[in-house]
């Protein structure tokens, strides 16, 4: 898939008009070859007369590099305009790039109380139609939605994307025992991966696979999944961009791991109450204050009748 500058220039049917003409990209152009061809070669052919790209290239076989070359061709570059629109923009990008690993957000919807379900387990609906269209848009823009087997069991999700033109995201299950029945309707639409360990069910890795089901056996544990294995195995698989739709175990247990990038905290102004009722993050907690995990660069805001709060760790 080309980049988005050289989309650009295809898209124009008279190359003439492309001489002496003016670029806006979030990002460097690049000058390496890669999947595709250095798209600084493209532009200088073209005749571009000026770039303005909102960063530098974060890789390091570009970072800086791309814009030189464009420079000593001629073409007069300007870098930093809305550069921190960029880097949020390109968040995930720049983790995955420079450190190999995954980008991952844990989205949660709670009630006013912090309860995710109530004590009989009904979840549906704790925030509002608002807040759920932003979900399906937040799945359009993730390679991939993590869940655990419980919420399959449970709810029988789909996990797709309902908003006009949307792309659905991997859906990655964690299911140490392959417990996952073949009938869910996980398996409806979009490709989908269940991760799990050796003590996994042979019958039904062979079924899941027949189905054109991707298995992937984490080995270093056999009771739960090791979700730090689990995510180099998933950013060997060019999976970038990850959203924990998981319940409060998942939940934990991503938290624990230290995978978790981005929290996005959907509250709606209902009370459940109950001891019983699920909290929002389980597991055993924390015994002092000072070990609570705190949030940074937090932004709110409201949809509908919830607010929306979004932080990174």
């Amino acid at each position: 898939m080309p980049h988005a500058e050289i989309a650009a220039m295809d898209s124009v049917k008279d190359k003439n008009l492309l001489k002496g003409a003016t670029v806006y990209v979030n990002l460097e152009p690049c000058c390496h070859y890669g999947r595709t061809g250095p798209c600084t070669k493209e532009l200088i052919a073209a005749g571009i007369g000026e770039v303005y790209a909102a960063m530098l290239d974060p890789n390091p076989k570009n970072n800086g590099s791309g814009a030189e070359e464009l420079r000593k061709a001629g073409i007069k570059v300007n870098i930093g305009i809305n550069r921190d629109k960029a880097k949020k923009m390109n968040e995930a990008f720049c983790k995955y790039i420079t450190t190999k690993k995954s980008f991952v957000i844990m989205k949660t919807a709670m009630s006013l109380d912090g309860k995710t379900a109530t004590k009989t387990g009904q979840s549906k609906w704790i925030s509002s139609e608002q807040s759920r269209r932003y979900v399906h848009e937040l799945r359009h823009k993730v390679d991939a939605v993590m869940v655990g087997i419980n919420t399959v069991l449970n709810d029988n999700p789909r996990l797709t994307t309902r908003i006009k033109n949307g792309k659905n995201p991997i859906k990655i299950i964690l299911d140490s025992k392959l417990r996952i029945p073949l009938d869910a309707r996980i398996f409806e639409q979009g490709d989908v991966l269940v991760a799990t360990t050796p003590s996994y069910d042979r019958k039904k890795k062979v079924a899941l696979e027949k189905k054109g089901v991707g298995v992937i056996v984490v080995r270093k544990n056999t009771k739960r999944v090791d979700l730090t294995e689990l995510m180099k195995e998933l950013a060997l698989r060019d999976i970038i961009h990850i959203m924990i739709e998981g319940g409060s175990e998942v939940n934990a247990s991503a938290l624990k791991a230290g995978i978790v990038d981005k929290m996005i905290y959907f509250i709606s102004p209902k009370i459940i109450g109950g001891v019983d009722a699920k909290p929002a993050i389980g597991g055993s907690g924390i015994r002092y204050m000072e070990e609570a995990l705190n949030l940074k660069d937090v932004q709110i805001k409201q949809l509908g009748p919830d607010i929306v709060m979004e932080g990174y760790l």
